[in-house]
């Protein structure tokens, strides 16, 4: 009579290769992919641009949808391996742009040096990947530090938040110098996911969690009450404080900072239920392809199709909520929940900021804006969701349809 191991191990083998695909998973990002196209052909209805940023799109996708098909056959195990030498290599992309002088190679897009160009058309931002590589260190840094733990404590709960702290530390620091305060965002909701359910105990988080909410509520009462305070104290530029002052008040700074906020309003507000109809966009919103595309799809699709937007998020979340669940491996579940806070955090800062609940920064919407890097990262984490649920075994795949 087979061992229960040995049974698992045959009943895996029996499965074919397209069994063990996630095709629920790939159906919501074809549906993304879908919208996305739409969404941005539509934006190029003005023919303010030069460029056809749809056909780009597709391309963007096809090599997306060919990243992610190879990392799923790359066993989790085989990742988790590998994943400090990732964080090396994506730490010293970043490093690069900071002491490479300005070239063809490393241009200041945006007033930013914050993207690698090859072959002067392919551009790379290493700290949109390092959001993957992030949330795969602090996994394998949760997961060694609870499997050597033997006897849990006040004092190793202050050790592993001090181990997640030196590690995001590094990356946060030269993303901080590129002048990136959305991707320090992003890394701070990663952080938090991750931190959240790696076993340290609420007494210390309930601490930590309040604190900080108390310092981020007092730092806009600062800015509203006592600019010139906060300036000094924290070394804050002027311009930045505009963006929090346009954001509670646009109308004020309608002609500046405000702008996109105002337009952006007019835009989903005058969509109304059903939208203008494909195409049927009035209001001029600048770059409405990447971080406000939400306001086209409000506008032309207008409320039906901002909710079946929503939907299909709460979808993917809910998907990779139940597959985080049914895992045996602490380190993919792990993983899995950075995913999650990434994109749930993009979700929310993204359309928050189009409607005023959150001030603007540069945070497009995943799977949907347009873009190579960001998307390009998008995928390597669908790649390795896809193979956490490929090399998973039978029961674990059984317990996730049931749910």
């Amino acid at each position: 009579m087979p061992t229960s191991k040995t049974s698992k191990t045959r009943n895996k083998q029996k499965r074919s290769w397209i069994e063990r695909i996630d095709w629920w998973l790939i159906i919501l990002i074809l549906a993304f992919f879908a919208i996305s196209l739409v969404i941005i052909s539509s934006a190029m209805t003005g023919q303010q641009y030069g460029t056809n940023f749809a056909m780009r799109q597709v391309l963007y996708y096809l090599l997306g949808f060919a990243l992610a098909l190879s990392i799923m056959f790359v066993s989790p195990e085989l990742i988790k391996k590998w994943t400090f030498f990732i964080y090396i290599a994506g730490n010293l992309a970043l490093l690069g742009l900071l002491i490479l002088p300005e070239s063809s190679f490393t241009p200041v897009i945006n007033g930013a040096k914050s993207w690698y160009v090859f072959f002067g058309k392919l551009s790379l931002q290493p700290s949109e990947f390092m959001k993957i590589i992030l949330m795969l260190t602090l996994s394998k840094v949760v997961y060694d530090h609870n499997r050597f733990t033997y006897y849990k404590s006040f004092q190793t709960d202050l050790a592993l938040l001090l181990k997640i702290g030196l590690t995001s530390l590094i990356p946060i620091i030269l993303i901080l110098l590129q002048n990136d305060l959305g991707t320090t965002l992003v890394l701070l909701a990663i952080i938090l996911g991750v931190v959240v359910v790696s076993g340290v105990t609420w007494r210390i988080l309930a601490p930590f969690l309040i604190t900080v909410s108390l310092l981020g509520a007092s730092i806009i009462l600062m800015v509203i009450y006592k600019p010139a305070l906060i300036e000094k104290l924290l070394g804050i530029q002027t311009y930045q404080l505009g963006r929090i002052n346009s954001w509670l008040n646009p109308s004020q700074y309608s002609d500046g900072e405000g702008f996109h906020l105002m337009e952006s309003m007019k835009a989903i507000g005058s969509g109304g239920l059903f939208g203008k109809g494909y195409k049927g966009g009035e209001v001029y919103i600048p770059e409405n392809h990447t971080d406000f595309i939400f306001s086209i799809i409000g506008e032309e699709f207008g409320f039906i199709g901002a909710i079946i937007v929503l939907v299909l998020f709460l979808a993917l979340f809910t998907h990779l909520v139940r597959l985080a669940q049914v895992t045996t491996k602490p380190f993919s579940s792990f993983f899995l929940v950075g995913f999650i806070s990434m994109i749930a955090f993009h979700v929310f800062q993204n359309i928050g900021m189009t409607i005023q609940v959150v001030p603007i920064t540069g945070i497009p919407l995943p799977f949907i804006s347009y873009g190579g890097s960001a998307l390009w990262s998008l995928m390597c984490g669908i790649g390795i969701t896809l193979s956490i649920y490929y090399h998973s075994n039978p029961e674990q795949l059984k317990k996730l349809k049931e749910k």
